[in-house]
């Protein structure tokens, strides 16, 4: 083992050598970019359709203008989300999802279906933990 790699990094580097995959682990990549806290948050608020930079500010009003503006680069960059401006005075923009966007959502939403039925025995197997 070199220096400053832990076990987890060595495995992932055997895994994607011995199915043929160069560089980081791209389970971990994606769920990196989309398991943030806010961009999956705003890919199922754009699910519901387009909407403007204002509209989704107001869907999620606990984000900053600052992180709503750089998640949303950061989806569009990845081709999750497309970003469309309008010739108006003044110019507007609207935000929606891309194919690959929308094919997140089923998923997403096995994951929010797993995460409110596991809740209760998430919260007990904590409440246990933080006790012993």
């Amino acid at each position: 083992m070199q220096a400053g790699q832990d076990i987890a990094e060595i495995y992932i580097q055997r895994w994607n050598a011995a199915v043929g995959l160069p560089g980081p682990c791209p389970v971990r990549d994606v769920l990196d970019k989309i398991g943030d806290k806010w961009s999956m948050l705003l890919l199922m608020t754009l699910a519901g359709g387009p909407k403007r930079f204002n509209q989704l500010h107001r869907e999620v009003p606990d984000i900053s203008q600052k992180m709503l503006t750089q998640t949303l680069r950061d989806l569009q960059r990845d081709g999750l989300v497309a970003r469309q401006v309008f010739d108006t005075k003044p110019p507007s923009v609207e935000y929606r999802l891309t194919d690959l966007g929308h094919s997140l959502i089923v998923p997403f939403g096995h994951l929010i279906e797993w995460a409110n039925s596991s809740m209760a025995d998430i919260s007990a197997s904590r409440v246990r933990f933080d006790a012993a």
